[in-house]
């Protein structure tokens, strides 16, 4: 494990399918994403290209949470739940972050052409906490990256995600959990992320599909329902948002 890099290469975190079958795809995307260890980068990129529209995009995000969930019940006994589900016009400058959640979750966000231009990170803060014997909340309280001296100590767990474009549909799957590292135990390790915005526009939007996913005992109802999820897969409304 001490040998793991601590950044990743492209090939490790970015999909290109000839084929959108959510079957084929989803196993790719639960072993990069939901990690119990450090051989995984704990998140990965999936570029669906410019051949799809902002629906069917969302569909297929949907599908691949469905493919993900029976992989996970496969492999845990347990399944996974949406949190929540929603879009934002997102451009606001982040510092390396957790977005609030359980101790196991992750976040499948589904990015939308734009004419904004970003940049996205990903800092292993699980592996960082590992390497400086802390679990990852107790690190968190201590080297808090919001201020210059924790930002400093993740700085080199970084990954800059080198496969996203404002110009195609790019969906982001980030391990976002905060559960201790254990081998007796294993749970999933997370990471943090943030988005560097180089040109704010108010007359563009740089939209964001986001979905926050829940490991749950299996049977568990998703916590939103099927109204919102409808929603979700069918409203042209876009919400300003500050954060993701």
């Amino acid at each position: 494990m001490n040998d793991t890099p601590l950044t990743w290469s492209r090939d490790e975190i970015c999909l290109c399918p000839a084929s959108r079958d959510p079957r084929s795809i989803a196993a790719d995307l639960y072993r990069r994403t939901c990690r119990i260890n450090f051989d995984e980068p704990g998140f990965c990129v999936l570029d669906l290209g410019r051949n799809i529209d902002s629906f069917a995009f969302r569909q297929v995000m949907v599908d691949l949470k469905r493919e993900m969930a029976a992989i996970h019940e496969s492999t845990t006994g347990n399944s996974l739940a949406y949190l929540s589900a929603a879009r934002f016009d997102q451009q606001e400058t982040t510092r390396p972050h957790l977005d609030g959640g359980p101790d196991e979750c992750f976040l499948m966000l589904g990015y939308e052409p734009s004419a904004i231009d970003s940049d996205i990170d990903i800092f292993d803060y699980a592996r960082c906490a590992f390497d400086h014997d802390l679990p990852p909340k107790e690190f968190m309280e201590k080297y808090n990256p919001m201020f210059k001296p924790g930002y400093d100590i993740l700085r080199p767990y970084a990954t800059r995600v080198p496969c996203f474009s404002k110009t195609g549909y790019h969906i982001i799957c980030i391990n976002n959990s905060c559960s201790p590292y254990s081998e007796s135990q294993p749970a999933w390790q997370g990471t943090l992320h943030t988005a560097t915005i180089l040109s704010p526009d108010e007359s563009e939007r740089r939209v964001i599909n986001s979905t926050m996913i829940v490991s749950v005992p299996a049977g568990t109802s998703d916590m939103i329902d099927d109204d919102q999820i409808h929603d979700f897969l069918t409203t042209s409304a876009i919400r300003r948002y500050a954060d993701g």
